[in-house]
């Protein structure tokens, strides 16, 4: 296997860039000898060490952005990611980032392993998606967490809202995520060369068979897993541009709520519950995140949809008859 490979598959905090970046600068050593090329093959049984330089100082500039912390001490923070906020430095956004936000909040208290781009930076969110995110403070969290988070020791819940209503209503979609062949913007269940994703859901309510409440949880953390694994089940984020084409709500539906699921601006997709084991003093952590203001508008348009629909109509009268 290349060298560069294996170093990210071993060491979980490391991206295979971040891996390709240290070999590069002579920072990994195979069998005491340094190695620069990572492409350069490694033979079963051989010795790799792996040092982690200390941190430079960020690339990034700090931006006043505001947080809501959920959780915080000196060695991690977890954030309530509000949606429409890049998690780190990308095309179009240099200075506008939760990274930015972080380095204003915590200025140098952030881990390195990252890189100068992504201090901190742990796990990511989409851009539209909001939820909790976690960063880490010191180089040793960091790794602890990395490593938790690849062994599935670390617990994600998402709330999400969806076109149509999964068969069966609770249940586990497992199949391999990659690049889609033809998209390369875009990820997609694939037959060869994806990597392994885990989402279990639970449906927590249906209005009228068109629109679904479900909770989603990860097993794996691959990019756009949830959005893909639903999409791929017919089953496509509301106001999901990427993976869910232009649908829109059938005349099943009253006219103002199929006018709010029309104009959400993006994908209905919330990171509400994070259980974890801290990575330092071992103390169990359990945390819950509010929706913001127009997933938890657009959640309480669907249950009085719900409550006035047909069906649930009936169920009331057939109760009061009993």
């Amino acid at each position: 296997m290349r060298i560069d490979r294996l170093v990210a598959a071993e060491v979980a905090a490391l991206s295979r860039s971040r891996a390709k970046t240290l070999i590069e600068a002579g920072e990994v050593s195979l069998d005491g000898v340094a190695v620069s090329d990572p492409a350069h093959i490694v033979r079963p049984g051989a010795r790799i060490g792996v040092r982690i330089p200390p941190p430079l100082p960020p690339a990034q500039p700090a931006a006043a952005i505001p947080l809501d912390i959920a959780y915080e001490d000196e060695h991690l923070i977890v954030v309530n990611k509000q949606p429409g906020l890049v998690v780190h430095p990308a095309p179009g956004h240099h200075g506008d980032t939760l990274v930015n936000a972080l380095l204003a909040h915590c200025g140098d208290s952030l881990s390195g392993i990252g890189g100068v781009a992504r201090p901190g930076i742990v796990h990511r969110l989409d851009r539209d998606t909001s939820g909790l995110i976690i960063a880490a403070k010191t180089d040793e969290s960091h790794i602890r967490l990395a490593a938790a988070i690849s062994a599935r020791e670390v617990k994600r819940a998402y709330l999400a809202i969806c076109w149509d209503v999964p068969v069966p209503r609770i249940g586990r979609i497992d199949r391999p995520i990659g690049r889609h062949p033809r998209h390369r913007t875009r990820m997609a269940v694939v037959a060869r060369g994806g990597r392994a994703a885990d989402t279990r859901y639970r449906t927590l309510f249906d209005v009228n068979g068109e629109v679904s409440v479900l909770e989603c949880q990860l097993g794996t953390g691959r990019t756009h897993q949830v959005r893909v694994h639903l999409a791929s089940v017919h089953c496509p984020l509301v106001g999901d541009t990427l993976y869910g084409r232009a649908r829109t709500a059938s005349a099943k539906l009253h006219g103002s709520l199929r006018s709010s699921l029309a104009a959400f601006p993006r994908q209905a997709l919330h990171a509400r519950h994070l259980a974890l084991t801290h990575p330092v003093t071992g103390s169990p952590l359990r945390l819950e995140a509010k929706p913001p203001p127009d997933l938890e508008q657009l959640l309480a348009d669907l249950q009085a949809a719900r409550q006035n629909s047909p069906t649930a109509l009936d169920q009331t009268a057939h109760k009061r008859h009993l």
